[in-house]
């Protein structure tokens, strides 16, 4: 098959440009990693028109998918989740071109996981987390019952992959039977909730108490990212400037929920700031040294 191949992917590894190339198989007869492809070519390359180009092709009565994606984009999906393939990708694939071992670094560092990354996965991770867990309590305080059920199993999936991070791994397709190896205890949550007796109403109830004390517990290592931003500096922070902090771009649409969150667990305070409208306050933000 990569004989076959080679003229399409050899345009690319013929440029200078072109960092490395992976090739990844399909291996059952439903294989979500490859969208169905019988085959999967990953083009790492430093500059493109546009920042990914997706081409495919049918052979011997089989298809294929080029992906050619900027390392920048690549770095980007793998560092906040955005394209969870691309990950499973490059660490189950075959590296057919290599230039100078990137592709062999590469592997490497996503094996090592590294603490920087990991913080950033962990606080994207618990921002989804919040506003899922906030929808379950609404809907659960509304009767919506089995809507109120649904949003849990998606807020135990953000723990679960919470709790893969925490423990130095990335999170993968698979994600329950890898929570089974790596945490127990989250599991069980899911267990309990999928497989007991109860009815719903009376399960999402015992995982709200549940999953209200995991998440709170979690919460300032969780946050840490965000939490060593904040403390660059001693005076407070508006909104306004955590939010343009380059930092928290990949959380930004969580950060207010974030924020919230660690007021109401005293991890960060708030000062109130006067405005020209009377008894109307500007709120910024700062660390809670007693709790730091």
């Amino acid at each position: 098959m990569e004989d076959l191949l080679r003229p399409i992917y050899q345009e690319y590894t013929s440029d200078s440009d072109t960092l490395g190339a992976i090739l990844i198989e399909k291996k059952k007869p439903d294989s979500p990693i490859t969208d169905n492809f019988d085959v999967i070519l990953l083009i790492i390359v430093n500059n493109l028109e546009t920042n990914w180009q997706e081409k495919h092709y049918e052979f011997n009565g089989k298809t294929a998918v080029m992906h050619a994606v900027t390392e920048n984009l690549l770095l980007k999906w793998i560092d906040t989740n955005g394209y969870r393939k691309a990950l499973e990708w490059i660490m189950a694939g075959k590296t057919i071109f290599d230039r100078d071992q990137y592709v062999a670094r590469l592997k490497e560092q996503l094996r090592s996981f590294p603490h920087d990354r990991r913080d950033l996965r962990k606080v994207i991770e618990f921002g989804k987390l919040l506003k899922s867990y906030t929808e379950v309590k609404d809907l659960y305080g509304t009767e919506q019952y089995k809507d109120a059920f649904s949003r849990m199993v998606h807020s135990l999936h953000y723990l679960a992959r919470l709790a893969v991070i925490e423990r130095g791994y990335y999170p993968e397709v698979t994600l329950w039977n890898q929570v089974k190896k790596i945490d127990p205890e989250v599991y069980k949550l899911y267990e309990e909730l999928i497989e007991s007796n109860e009815d719903v109403a009376k399960r999402v109830h015992l995982m709200i108490l549940a999953a209200d004390f995991a998440i709170s517990r979690r919460a300032k290592v969780s946050a840490k990212h965000l939490l060593d931003i904040m403390a660059t500096k001693q005076d407070a922070w508006s909104f306004e400037e955590i939010k343009q902090h380059p930092g928290v771009k990949p959380y930004e649409l969580d950060l207010a929920a974030i924020l919230n969150y660690l007021i109401e667990k005293r991890i960060i305070t708030t000062e109130k700031i006067e405005t020209k409208a009377e008894s109307v306050y500007k709120r910024k933000y700062k660390m809670n040294t007693e709790e730091r």
